[in-house]
């Protein structure tokens, strides 16, 4: 890592997860300086036509005594909403690594679904 990066990475790489499964994260940093704050979110968010909606399921502060560093994280995944995609909207899920103060942040979009694949509406 270089001196100003953060680093977000599903456990094994996986891409998609059922509702109820947990969802292991590794998490890296190696900043300037220590950070103010380092936060995880979980995430869904709506991408298309109209107005995009966002909602933190749940957020997980760690602990940074350091201006670089490595932690785990784990969230138990929700029963819903599924990702879909459609013609004119796409519901995704994500998790988000911010380091406070600043911008600094980095994003891991993964499926939530059911059957193994993101839903395709009207196709």
């Amino acid at each position: 890592m270089s001196n100003d990066e953060l680093g977000l990475f599903i456990d094994n790489d996986r891409k998609v997860f059922a509702p109820g499964e947990t969802l292991e994260l590794s998490v890296l940093w190696a900043l300037p300086a220590k950070p103010d704050s380092l936060e995880i979110r979980l995430f869904w968010y709506t991408r298309g036509k109209g107005t995009e909606d966002v909602e933190v399921l749940a957020t997980e502060k760690i602990a940074s005594s350091a201006a670089a560093g490595e932690s785990k994280v784990r969230f138990a995944l929700p029963a819903a909403p599924y990702s879909f995609s459609g013609k004119l909207i796409s519901l995704l899920w994500a998790v988000e690594l911010v380091a406070e103060p600043g911008t600094r942040s980095t994003r891991c979009e993964f499926t939530l679904s059911p059957t193994g694949t993101e839903i395709l509406l009207g196709r």
